[in-house]
């Protein structure tokens, strides 16, 4: 029967409400189990955010901003003054000049940054190339550009890679690989040898770096962080990403920036143009003021911070975990084999229903999530009576 015969309606094909990309990956793990922590009143060791304050001179400047009416529209790809400040800090940490006007687009936290800066270089069909096991938001952000990912796997209890299997998993279609060091989950801080060795894949192949340095004044045991821009020809093939949430103990204020050659930067800007418009004015006046701060500041962040891990890895392997020694940011990847638990995810829902303490399931971190069923990653970016309350509980596991 033709369509066109009066009273005829075709018949559509079903179709979901759900967008293809929006049904192959699900909500944030991680912060699935902060709702949960909360809803059991457990111990939050699941979310990588502070329960301690912010240095008291950047929350008085912001605070200063607010009051002088800096609260409108900034510059789209960021205020003059917190560019500025980045560009300064960045030179004084790896020695690289950076012009604030043509290579930097300041972003909603390094979250945005890193879905901008992909769009800005990815096409549908590329290729991009992740460490295994990677940050939650990697997977979701190359299905969001339309690009396939291919894995390299880290191999505890060092976290270790297989150099030719990093060759092989770059090809002619690979456009970037993403590299966060030091390594959420693992704490792993990457050699500058390592990075010598992903260096040459970039090279080889034409591809970008993209790299996630968000807790690179946490490092420890006398590794050293090595931005990956500063080795031969990386310069130009470098897309540095950082934000103040971590080093500043701010991961609700969503100030992060990207610092990348001028052509790219100027893609990055116009995708967080069309994302966010632009990170909140007057916390961009309190970023200057932050990264301003003096040294003094990053040793003490640090110093703190690795008493901290210690203070974790011991009451850990107390209570019966296999801790895996992180040597950077504020996570420990944990095997879980002894308690006998047939996989991650039931055991993190009895940790946090019946201990009270809330860690994320190793498996959020793995593609085949049979590689982590038997990890489990906590955070000690807490209070140290937060860190002894949440061992206590665990101290119930040994019983």
């Amino acid at each position: 029967m033709s369509e066109n015969v009066i009273g005829f309606t075709p018949q559509l094909a079903p179709r979901s409400p759900i967008s293809q990309k929006a049904q192959r990956f699900t909500e944030s793990v991680i912060r699935e189990m902060t709702r949960l922590a909360q809803q059991y009143n457990a111990v939050n060791l699941a979310q990588g955010f502070p329960d301690f304050p912010a240095p008291e001179e950047v929350k008085e400047a912001a605070v200063q901003a607010i009051r002088a009416d800096i609260n409108q529209y900034e510059i789209t790809w960021g205020a003059r003054e917190f560019r500025k400040a980045v560009a300064d800090r960045f030179c004084q940490d790896t020695g690289l000049e950076v012009d604030p006007e043509r290579e930097m687009t300041v972003c909603c936290g390094a979250t945005e940054t890193m879905i901008a800066s992909l769009l800005a270089i990815v096409d549908p069909g590329d290729e991009i190339v992740v460490f295994e096991p990677f940050y939650e938001n990697y997977g979701p952000d190359a299905i969001i550009c339309g690009a396939a990912t291919r894995h390299v796997q880290l191999r505890p209890p060092d976290w270790t890679f297989d150099p030719k299997e990093l060759a092989a998993a770059f090809t002619s279609r690979t456009r970037a690989i993403i590299l966060n060091t030091p390594n959420n989950p693992t704490g792993k801080v990457f050699t500058r040898q390592e990075l010598e060795l992903i260096a040459e894949q970039c090279r080889r192949t034409n591809a970008y770096a993209i790299t996630d340095e968000i807790y690179q004044f946490l490092v420890y045991d006398g590794f050293q962080h090595v931005s990956l821009a500063t080795l031969p020809e990386m310069r130009e093939r470098t897309i540095t990403i950082n934000a103040m949430s971590k080093t500043y103990s701010v991961t609700g204020w969503r100030v992060g920036y990207a610092i990348a050659p001028s052509e790219v930067t100027n893609a990055i800007r116009k995708m967080h143009d069309f994302l966010t418009v632009g990170a909140a004015a007057p916390l961009q006046q309190a970023g200057a003021v932050a990264l301003r701060l003096p040294e003094s500041y990053y040793q003490k962040l640090c110093q703190n911070y690795l008493g901290r891990r210690d203070r974790m890895l011991a009451g850990l392997e107390e209570a019966g975990f296999r801790c895996f020694r992180p040597h950077g940011a504020y996570y420990i990847m944990a095997d879980i084999s002894a308690f006998g638990f047939p996989n991650d995810v039931e055991f993190a829902r009895y940790l946090v229903e019946d201990i009270g303490v809330g860690c994320v399931p190793g498996s959020s971190f793995y593609r085949d999530p049979a590689s982590g069923a038997q990890q489990v990653r906590f955070t000690y970016c807490k209070k140290d009576t937060t860190l002894d309350e949440a061992l206590r509980r665990l101290g119930k596991l040994r019983k």
